[in-house]
Parts: structure tokens; sequence; C-alpha cells
């Protein structure tokens, strides 16, 4: 099987994963093919750089002749803009026939905007009214502000296969569900800002038709490397990982090194949670091709790149076994009414003991008697330690911990003449390795049937084995 290990040790951005593709063996031709088909007026800038001297590809959108950045300059420029804009309505501000001024246009500061209980158009602001009732419309434009149903239009009409178009249109809706979530609103109610733009929509779309291009089966993701501290983004200053980008990453192993700096972005957080089907370590393969994708930011004593690791899968050569940790109990007893031992026995196991048994041994001045030993959860030693000490003679209990490996287990119920056996069935990843009839089944129905006991559970065995799924 052809698989793709994606290293997150330094975050995960969509640059840096088309970066990753590119070096990989993706054609960059493709990408920019990609691009123009989207028909959205960006174009891609692809280059070698060096993160921590370590050679990676740094992909760039740019669009309307400007780069994309990293979400905290993006909003610093916002603001300059916003600031110069008012700066400049200042001057040329002008008034109705009516005397009054108009108020100033503000920016929405959410993924989505509601007036009089209806969502906003995309890149629509909240109508505002003047003192006399007066309504005006602000536009943005459409690099500021898309919709959910807008983006789904743009991506179903490129010139890209069907499979990567359902790939990216998962993308923007792992993105949009995020952030309803966060805002308690319907995903179709919410308008995007910084995901909605330009330079995301690209890295998004060329993300899905890179990753069909590898032709692999599987990808495979490390735990995500977050980083720390605060970024600025439309709602102002916000902790790392930012709301969305958690939101996007839950059942995903993260940690942080302790770099201040968002290192997985909400677009690079949703790309992994559609594109990767299992976290692991790093898997056994034949490695094929190695690509490394840039970041924006020059860390010093750290490369800020993602690699991508492609090859075949290797199978273990040996199968793994689950294991837990069960504590022992023990306890040696040369004084108790063996009718009394019995009837200890089966209270632990009403109590919840995993297994008892009792073994017989030669004490101190040569009298016999008892080893009780208790397999139990940790959790119950407590309890069941007591019932041992008040139900016995025993002055001590020993205690261990030990790691035991387990077979999985389920329970199969099979149809005899005389009526239904259940049959413990244990499995090895999936390959049954053996099975058994449940004797107090078997023993009632002999009992019943005046059957002898063996043939009831010769009989279940048959029907089991009759059985077309054994699993």
């Amino acid at each position: 099987m052809r698989i793709a290990y994606l290293d997150c040790f330094s975050g995960m951005s969509g640059d840096m994963f088309l970066g990753a593709l590119v070096d990989a063996g993706v054609p960059e031709e493709l990408l920019s093919q990609t691009v123009a088909a989207l028909n959205v007026g960006a174009r891609l800038k692809i280059s070698r750089v060096q993160r921590n001297r370590i050679t990676a590809i740094k992909v760039d959108v740019y669009s309307n002749g400007e780069k994309d950045l990293p979400r905290e300059q993006y909003w610093e420029k916002q603001a300059e803009r916003s600031e110069h804009s008012r700066h400049e309505q200042g001057r040329s501000e002008h008034t109705h026939d009516h005397g009054h001024a108009h108020e100033p246009v503000a920016l929405l500061e959410h993924n989505y905007a509601m007036q009089s209980g209806s969502p906003s158009r995309a890149g629509v602001t909240s109508s505002q009214h003047t003192p006399h009732g007066h309504e005006h419309d602000h536009t943005r434009s459409p690099e500021h502000g898309r919709g959910l149903n807008e983006i789904r239009g743009i991506i179903g009409k490129a010139a890209i296969s069907s499979t990567a178009k359902k790939t990216a249109v998962a993308i923007f809706e792992a993105l949009g569900a995020a952030e309803a979530r966060i805002h308690e609103t319907a995903i179709d109610e919410i308008h995007f800002h910084e995901v909605g733009a330009v330079d995301a929509m690209v890295d998004i779309v060329c993300a899905a038709v890179g990753a069909e291009e590898l032709r692999v089966d599987e990808i495979v993701c490390s735990p995500l490397n977050v980083g720390g501290g605060t970024v600025q983004c439309a709602h102002g200053s916000l902790p790392i990982p930012a709301p969305a980008t958690l939101e996007l990453l839950k059942d995903a192993p993260v940690y942080s090194s302790g770099i201040q700096a968002e290192l997985v972005t909400p677009t690079g957080a949703a790309i992994v949670k559609a594109l990767a089907t299992r976290f692991a370590p790093f898997p056994q393969m034949k490695v094929e091709k190695i690509g490394y994708g840039a970041g924006t930011r020059d860390f010093a004593g750290h490369a800020n790149v993602v690699r991508l690791t492609i090859g075949e899968a290797q199978l273990e050569t040996r199968a793994e076994v689950p294991h837990d940790t069960i504590t022992v109990l023990e306890a040696n007893i040369d004084d108790l009414n063996p009718q009394v031992f019995g009837y200890v026995m089966d209270r632990l196991l009403e109590q919840g003991a995993l297994d008892v048994f009792g073994l017989p041994v030669q004490m101190k001045k040569n009298r016999p008697g008892m080893l009780l030993t208790v397999l139990c959860r940790p959790e119950d030693a407590g309890e069941l330690a007591h019932l041992v000490f008040t139900e016995t003679t025993t002055l001590g209990v020993r205690q261990r911990e030990e790691k035991r490996q387990t077979l999985a287990r389920q329970w199969v119920t099979v149809a005899t003449r005389w009526g239904d056996v259940r049959l413990k069935v244990a499995s090895l990843n999936g390959a049954i390795t053996n099975y058994a009839p449940e004797y107090e089944d078997c023993r009632r129905i002999a009992a019943e049937h005046q059957v002898p006991l063996k043939r009831v559970m010769q009989e279940a065995l048959q029907a089991y084995a009759k059985t077309p799924v054994k699993t």
C-alpha cells in the first residue's frame, strides 16, 4: 500500500503543504493550471528557500499584485489601511441636503453578520441608518468576504477533477463548521474573511488537487506542533491555537514546543482534518520521495518546514498484541475450612475480580495450605483485598502490578437443537485464534434436556464452524 506521512513538527499551513507537494514531485504546472481554473485573479510564485539550513519549496500566492501574508501581518496591514481610510474620509466628509453627515462604515469583525434577524450577504456590512432613515449598503471586495455557497460555486466551475472538487469543498465546510460552532450560528451564515480570501482558496483547492496527484492510498499525520502566544486576527487578539484551529484539531494529537508563534493555521488544520486518515508515529515504510514545504517565517534554531514522505508501507513482522496493567493480590492460607475457600472465590468474582484461583502449597511446620491469587483492575484492588481479610483467616495480602497481553474477545450466539449457546471468540489483528462454548449455557441445556454435556458442546462448536461470518 502506497502511503504519505505528513510530519508537522513545525506546524501546518496551506502554503507549507503546497511547497511539500511540489518538492515531493507534484508538477508546478499542475498547481498553476489549478489557480488559473479558479479564475479569481491569482497567481503562484514558487521558489527554493532555506529554513535553518534545510532547503525547502516556498509557495506564495499573489492576488491583485499583493502577496499573501501571515495572519497577524495581514491584520496589521488592514488596520493601517483602515486608519488611512478614516483619515481620508475625514478630509472628504460631506453632508446631505438636510445637513446630516453620513455615519462611518465599520469593517465586520466577525465571520458573519446579522441584520434584522437575517444573515448579511457575503462581503456586505450591516446597513447604516441615518437619523432620517436613509439606508446604504456598502459592499466589500470578494477577497474580504465570501459565503460558503459562493465558494462552492467557484470551485464547482473550476476545470479540476470531481474528486478534487469534493475534497476542496469538504475542507471549506470543515472551516465553516468550526466557525459556526464557535459563534453558535448556522454554517450557511458564516462569511469568510481570512479563510475566504483568494490566497486561502488557492491553498485549499491546490491542496486537494496536489494530494490527488500523489496517488497514495492513505495520508498519515504526525502530532502537530501548534506553537504558542497570541495572534492578531479579525476578532482581535486570540490565544494560540486560535479557536477555529483548536476546534478543527479535536481528536488530533497536539503539543507546543514553546515557539511563540502561530504554527498551525485554520487552513492547515482543515487540510489535515480532511486529508489525514489517522495520526501515528513515523510508519514502517520503504521511502521513495521526500518533500519539504517552507513557512513564511525563519526561526533561529528551528526549521520552519513541513515534511512529506511518500513510499510503500511495509507489513509488520510481528503482530502487536494489546496490553494493560492489572493488580495481583496473593495470600497464603493454611487454617481455613475448604468449604469457605470456595465461597470466597465466588464472592471475589462477584465483586469484580478478573480471575481467582487457588494452588496447594506446603507451608511452615509442614502444614498443607492454599495460595489464593486474585487478578483485578487496579481500581478494584482495595475493595477486593478488604474482602479477603474479612472472609478468610489470612493476616496479610501481597499486592503487585503486572502487565498482561490480551486478545480481542467477543460473544457470538449459535443455535443448537436444544437452544441457543454463546461462544467466546478470540482474535489477533482481526484473525480468529480460538473459540469456545460458554460452559454455563451448555450445562443448563444438558440438565434441562437430559443429554450429555460434551454432546451439547460439540454441537455448539459445529454450529459456529458453519457460521458464514466469524468476526
